[in-house]
């Protein structure tokens, strides 16, 4: 028995030396970005990011959205403990149960139209993330006197989820005195612009700041990823229609950031949030781009046959008028005007620089990824074939 003991022992220290031996078999089990909030703090129920408990409680509104289930993904890593809002059913946030632990989630269903139940959401919570936004006002056919006998009413308009929505969880935080409050904006939002998304998203800002001016204000530029509504609205575009209309020529100039880099910006603000009370962070990636560069990019990858054409913003607003009753619209006329200007950070590098007030994912340590590094991983299956059909090899 001894004999045996003593072997198995030894086979364990030789296992053991072996793995710390061998960086390739660790890196498998470990992910090398983490853990960050796990790693300075006491008390930890395991060795940090999976299985470990950060001793952080944080409320999401909007965790269903393109970013939210990025954010998600970031926060289930570090071992938070979420209390996610939902107002569907439990089939709409399912995909967001793998992204923690068992027990690591507290899912609570709101009405944005009930303050108690968000004051259920945030209950007792450490810090509140609010990502609710939507591009287009949300409808519902209902029965008119008149002909056609169908009309539209608004469900949520872009005051309600902009402006309203974010003052009530501001002052629900207040009222319960939740130490940090992390708002999602973004970098179009102006009191000035031509589009009422981004009209609102600065009276949000203005609202928030109002209330709580300690929260901390994310401004990122257009997100771009896996499920966004840039480059995948191009393609799109080209499946269902002969021509893709360019407004004004696609002059005006974006500077679209990764959604998983905002995402693990939140994260790293989470670890240390006292640090980030009552400043604005700006997102955006290394390179500006015309439309008509980013339409041309898209095209170059899913090698889609289709006319770009140059077409004056008022024309393109009459399609989107049609277009905007569709489920998802591809086109609505605030977006027209939105895409019609330039949707670029506050400052030029050299601003940034020379300033403290207003940080960027720098400030974080997060590297802005490029377009071109991310987009043929979920471009390439618009191609006809996939690429399987320019490749040698798979014949």
């Amino acid at each position: 028995m001894l004999r045996q003991a003593s072997t198995s022992a030894a086979r364990s220290l030789g296992t053991a030396a072996a793995t710390a031996a061998s960086p390739s078999k660790l890196s498998r089990c470990f992910s090398v970005s983490i853990p960050r909030i796990t790693e300075r703090r006491a008390g930890e129920g395991g060795p940090g990011g999976r299985a470990s408990d950060a001793a952080v409680k944080i409320a999401i509104f909007g965790a269903t959205g393109f970013l939210g289930r990025y954010v998600c993904c970031e926060l289930g890593t570090n071992g938070v403990l979420a209390y996610i809002a939902n107002r569907g059913d439990e089939f709409e946030i399912r995909h967001l149960r793998t992204s923690f632990d068992l027990g690591r989630t507290r899912f609570v269903y709101y009405s944005p139209r009930d303050k108690e139940s968000m004051k259920e959401v945030i209950a007792d919570a450490d810090i509140v993330i609010n990502m609710i936004g939507k591009y287009y006002e949300s409808m519902s056919p209902v029965q008119t006197k008149t002909f056609p006998y169908v009309g539209y009413q608004t469900n949520y308009s872009f005051a309600d989820a902009n402006v309203e929505i974010p003052r009530t969880i501001a002052e629900i935080c207040l009222e319960h005195q939740v130490d940090n409050f992390i708002h999602v904006s973004s970098a179009a939002a102006s009191p000035d612009s031509a589009s009422e998304w981004a009209r609102t998203k600065y009276e949000g800002e203005q609202a928030i700041k109002e209330i709580y001016p300690w929260a901390t204000i994310l401004r990122p530029t257009q997100l771009f990823g896996n499920e966004d509504k840039l480059l995948n609205n191009f393609a799109n575009f080209a499946n269902r229609s002969p021509f893709v209309p360019l407004i004004d020529g696609g002059r005006a100039l974006t500077q679209p950031v990764y959604a998983p880099d905002v995402a693990e910006t939140i994260s790293r603000i989470c670890d240390h949030p006292e640090k980030f009370e009552g400043k604005q962070v700006d997102c955006f990636g290394p390179t500006d781009y015309t439309y008509a560069e980013l339409a041309a990019f898209v095209y170059d990858i899913t090698q889609q046959k289709t006319i770009v054409s140059d077409m004056p913003k008022d024309v393109v607003k009459l399609m989107a008028k049609a277009m905007q009753y569709e489920r998802n619209p591809l086109l609505t006329p605030d977006m027209v005007e939105l895409w019609a200007q330039d949707y670029l950070p506050t400052l030029s590098p050299e601003e940034y620089a020379n300033q403290s007030d207003i940080l960027t994912m720098d400030s974080v340590g997060v590297k802005a990824t490029p377009v071109e590094k991310m987009a043929f991983n979920y471009l390439h299956r618009f191609r006809k074939g996939g690429h399987f059909t320019t490749v040698e090899g798979y014949h």
